[in-house]
């Protein structure tokens, strides 16, 4: 008797009233234009970057390219300097996003242990979120350190943040109970052996939360570029594709990105062709790993915040 009325309260559907139908469409609809005002334009970037510099210059190209043409991403490509800033942009997030992941967590690991002076620490660390020396001192500090023009100041540079710090230190003090640090003391372990053979091995989850956060970051990051960075050979990408957009405004320039197309005035009006839709690829280019990161790490995404969510 017990389980036919189970069967039957399980298959017993709640019935929607109008109010419910009104609400559930106008939602629906609601968010429908919000997602058509996020992607559309992502989509028009796209689809300019391969449509015919023409239809791009007539605004013809609205929803679906228009005469299918490669010229933006051959005169992108044919720039000998983005092949090699694309390498230094890869190595920088690489090297950067292992260090950063690496010093993240064991000071996560060191402020979810009870010690001496943790409030104090704590408030020293939190205060730089909020405040800092300014872009002088920094500056300053970095070129007596001897590490101003070298490929080091990207990868030191901003190796920790603060609150990527406070969401692994929460994700280890609600994860990882006290009680395995307990048996790994008891069996004559140290902070070392229990951080390096305990504690990453059950941080897999905050460890690829750091990898994606720091990843993005680190591919986006053009600014420590700007002003670290003196010899063209160690520029990373982003300062690359600035350089080739700030380029595509001055044709006057002889250095310009499309001065080797000008030569005469048909190959200045071709060049300015190749400009229109190059400016959409250069930002194609640019983020289409991010984007694909995105993508393949979104549950990623989900449980940091979730993290976050919780006080430490």
């Amino acid at each position: 008797m017990a389980r036919t009325a189970g069967k039957m309260h399980s298959g017993t559907r709640i019935r929607e009233t109008g109010r419910d139908r009104v609400f559930n469409l106008i939602n629906l609809i609601f968010w429908i234009i919000v997602l058509f005002i996020v992607l559309y334009p992502l989509w028009l970037i796209l689809i300019a970057s391969v449509s015919d510099p023409d239809a791009v210059l007539q605004a013809r190209v609205l929803l679906w390219p228009v005469d299918f043409s490669l010229m933006g991403y051959e005169a992108v490509f044919q720039y000998r300097e983005l092949w090699g800033s694309y390498l230094n942009s890869v190595f920088y997030t690489l090297a950067g996003s292992a260090l950063s992941v690496v010093v993240t967590l064991a000071a996560a690991y060191s402020l979810s242990r009870r010690f001496a002076g943790k409030k104090l620490v704590s408030l020293a660390i939190t205060f730089t979120m909020f405040f800092s020396g300014g872009l002088i001192p920094i500056f300053l500090n970095v070129r007596d350190l001897g590490l101003y023009n070298t490929r080091a100041v990207m990868i030191l540079m901003n190796l920790v943040s603060v609150w990527n710090l406070m969401v692994a230190r929460t994700y280890i003090q609600t994860t990882i109970p006290n009680e395995l640090y307990e048996a790994a003391v008891m069996d004559g372990s140290d902070h070392f052996t229990y951080f390096f053979r305990c504690v990453l091995p059950l941080s897999g989850t905050i460890v690829a939360v750091l990898s994606v956060y720091y990843g993005v970051a680190r591919w986006n990051d053009y600014f420590t570029g700007l002003v670290m960075l003196r010899d063209r050979s160690l520029y990373p990408l982003q300062l690359v594709l600035r350089e080739i957009l700030a380029s595509l405004t001055s044709t006057g320039s002889s250095d310009t990105f499309f001065a080797a197309y000008a030569d005469n005035l048909g190959g200045l009006q071709e060049a300015l062709r190749k400009a229109e839709v190059a400016k959409y690829c250069c930002i194609v280019v640019s983020t289409v790993p991010a984007v694909v990161l995105y993508v393949f790490m979104q549950k990623y995404f989900v449980k940091g915040v979730m993290i976050g969510s919780l006080k430490g």
